[in-house]
């Protein structure tokens, strides 16, 4: 098995996360652009954070009843 830091390389090459090498995909969907974005948001402060994570729950929820809707 390599180091973490070996790991951490192999990662940043393919363009996943360790976590992706680590957990046979599980995160697949999530590219390193896409963590990097939610690191930042997990920086700010808890309300800034509640009002993205609120429209994020608004959009998810109502793209998900347009497709129930559609079919």
């Amino acid at each position: 098995m390599p180091s973490i830091e070996v790991a951490a390389k192999i990662a940043e090459a393919l363009s996943v996360t360790l976590d992706y090498l680590v957990k046979d995909g599980e995160y697949e969907q999530l590219d390193t652009a896409s963590l990097k974005r939610l690191k930042e948001v997990e920086r700010l402060p808890s309300d800034l954070k509640e009002k993205i994570y609120f429209f994020i729950d608004v959009t998810v929820r109502d793209f998900k009843a347009s497709k129930a809707y559609a079919t």
